[in-house]
């Protein structure tokens, strides 16, 4: 029986070949039918090809928290500030941000890489994370129940394998990404038909750790079946080389131990229990998987490692070819490049400096997340005891080398826009020479409203993560960047597996996770040392904060807050922590100051609060759109709202 499931423009069979890229564009050469043309189920699930070409929806399906609505403030902790308004998630209002990210209002159909719509979209602004979510969910379902009718698919064991570890991985991946944001979820996993009423107890809302240890046991089967790498067997040869983004065996372990730190963690393991504070049987299981994987990792340096110093900015953007991603080394999970001048277009412009034509917000890093970046021997700013020299009189010398790759400060040259030179400057400017150097002090030329573009920073700082700012930096550079901000790398599963291990039972500081040799200390030194040698490391964690497992926790919180600014992480680390509406961490700040007019030194300085962030109890989680909640009987609503 033939049944209308897939138009030409939907199953693209030659996908599987582009897609290893993540490009996805048109090869109708593959199936040389008419658009109206349908196919039978033997025809799209019979083969590996053609198989593939179906499950090519899963990485289609991948939301760019950044680019998602043009550009969206996806920060949602307090590591930004708009130059220009307080955002809606500041005031504790977080019904504002689910009309573009996180889905409300109508879905338009023909967006979603469905039959009725085309799956060579390419508009990222469209890619809304609830609905894409349910949808690829549906599809990775699809995918397993058609390969386990008798006599659809005929192909090897490996090709079965990667298609099923596919489907499970996405399958898991999708929930997580659901639930992260909203709340534990029902898990479906089967196949549903459109008449279904979703009113009997599969469809029930749970816990997140209940809904979490569900997405463990998919990811433990897709990391079963999956290879390390797909270069590494033989239907990998087909697209040798273009590899690297298919889903493997390291990123289902770092999901599966990410999943099971994430239902541990004090906030969601008091949700499901009472107890505000981490499950060490949990904790067990998560680092166990992370210890597996950097096991593979170590076997795998060829494919797999921490990015040199050098080369560390890699992690975020490249320039050159526009259809190269940055994390290709140490990036576990990057999104999906859906056009090439994406970066520029959607999300580039709203971090750039108004004067090198940033628009929109203006997204600016805080003060106090700047604060965040210890000094150069490994302690934190307010430390008593550091034996770096460290002298708030110069608050940019002696610091965190991350602090020089990532934040750009008052005196920095971050452009070599020649237009720029020029520019007339206020009196009391200092001694550079001209605009391509920050002037961020209470008169400077980039400070907001002082200089001649409008708009400027008001914190006194810019981020160089994803925009890629630097002394270099001019049209070239700006418009063939790719920039994307990681889902996993490499590093996050260092400190996750610090975390864990530091939990687990009979953990602490100096404990391995039992089939790894690091322990939670070494793998936070082994984030800050990377290429270093012994001789030049100098900022190891200092021994103060390593006898004790709750001083420890202190410094890998910072630890985070430093190594994975503006990824997307600080919102979900601390509402998991249950330190989301802890007073440390709702004032976002700046910092006012004069500059000396002989040495360039800050003076007069003060730092303001510029807003105190609203975040109750009922902010764990967002809101459901009420049209939601209102479905289906058992479909509650999260607390609070």
């Amino acid at each position: 029986m033939k049944r209308k499931i897939l138009k030409l423009n939907y199953i693209k069979l030659g996908v599987i070949a582009i897609c290893f890229s993540f490009v996805l564009l048109s090869c109708e050469k593959y199936l040389d039918k008419a658009p109206e043309s349908e196919y039978s189920d033997k025809e799209v699930f019979g083969n590996f090809f053609s198989f593939q070409g179906w499950v090519e929806q899963l990485y289609n399906c991948i939301t760019d928290h950044e680019k998602a609505g043009n550009w969206s403030n996806y920060l949602l902790a307090d590591e930004t500030l708009s130059c220009k308004d307080i955002y809606a998630f500041d005031r504790g209002d977080y019904w504002q941000s689910n009309s573009w990210l996180y889905g409300g209002g109508s879905v338009n159909i023909a967006k979603l890489p469905s039959p009725r719509g085309n799956p060579n979209f390419n508009n990222m602004e469209d890619r809304r994370l609830w609905e894409w979510s349910w949808y690829a969910i549906a599809v990775a379902n699809t995918a397993l129940a058609k390969l386990e009718e008798p006599g659809l698919f005929v192909g090897t064991d490996e090709e079965r394998n990667l298609l099923k570890g596919q489907a499970l991985y996405f399958r898991a991946w999708f929930h997580f990404e659901i639930c992260r944001f909203w709340g534990g979820m029902p898990y479906i996993s089967r196949t549903l038909k459109a008449d279904e009423e979703w009113t009997g107890p599969e469809f029930a809302r749970t816990s997140f750790q209940e809904t979490a240890l569900k997405m463990a046991d998919d990811f433990r089967a897709a990391a079963d079946l999956l290879p390390v790498h797909w270069d590494l067997v033989e239907t990998g040869q087909r697209t040798l080389g273009n590899n690297r983004d298919r889903a493997n065996k390291i990123m289902a372990l770092g999901y599966l131990g990410k999943s099971l730190l994430f239902a541990a963690s004090p906030m969601i393991n008091q949700e499901a229990t009472g107890r505000n504070e981490f499950d060490p049987e949990l904790c067990d299981r998560a680092a166990a998987a992370f210890g597996e994987l950097l096991n593979q990792v170590d076997q795998h340096q060829d494919l797999f490692g921490l990015e040199t110093w050098v080369n560390y900015m890699k992690n975020f953007y490249t320039w050159g070819n526009p259809t190269v991603k940055p994390g290709q080394y140490e990036g576990i999970m990057m999104p999906t490049i859906y056009k090439s001048d994406g970066t520029w277009w959607n999300g580039g412009r709203a971090i750039l400096p108004y004067c090198l034509e940033g628009l929109w917000q203006e997204d600016i890093p805080t003060h106090n997340l700047v604060q965040n970046f210890g000094d150069d021997r490994g302690y934190p700013l307010n430390a008593s005891n550091s034996t770096s020299e460290y002298n708030d009189k110069n608050p940019w010398a002696h610091r965190d080398l991350r602090f020089y790759k990532v934040i750009c400060h008052d005196g920095e040259q971050f452009n070599n826009f020649p237009n720029l030179a020029n520019v007339e400057y206020p009196t009391g400017s200092g001694n550079f020479y001209d605009c391509r150097f920050l002037q961020s002090s209470r008169t400077g030329i980039h400070t907001y409203k002082q200089g001649p573009w409008e708009l400027g920073t008001t914190t006194g700082y810019y981020q160089k993560k994803f925009n890629g700012i630097c002394p270099q930096f001019t049209t070239v550079e700006r418009e063939s960047m790719q920039s994307y901000v990681p889902y996993l790398r490499l590093a996050d599963v260092y400190l996750m597996y610090a975390e864990a291990v530091n939990f687990k039972t009979n953990g602490g500081p100096k404990a391995t996770s039992g089939n790894y040799a690091l322990t939670a200390e070494g793998a936070v030194n082994k984030i800050r040392q990377r290429d270093l040698s012994d001789a030049d490391f100098l900022n190891p964690v200092p021994a103060k904060f390593t006898a004790d497992k709750y001083v420890f926790f202190e410094e890998l919180i910072r630890e985070r807050a430093v190594e994975f600014c503006f990824e997307g992480q600080r919102f979900d680390d601390l509402r998991r922590w249950n330190l989301n509406g802890d007073s440390r961490f709702l004032d976002k700040t700046r910092f006012v100051f004069d500059r000396d007019p002989d040495t360039g030194l800050p003076i007069n300085q003060s730092v303001v609060v510029e807003i105190r962030r609203v975040a109750e109890k009922k902010h764990n989680w967002l809101p459901l759109q009420r049209q939601w909640a209102q479905k289906f009987p058992n479909f509650q609503q999260n607390p609070g709202w």
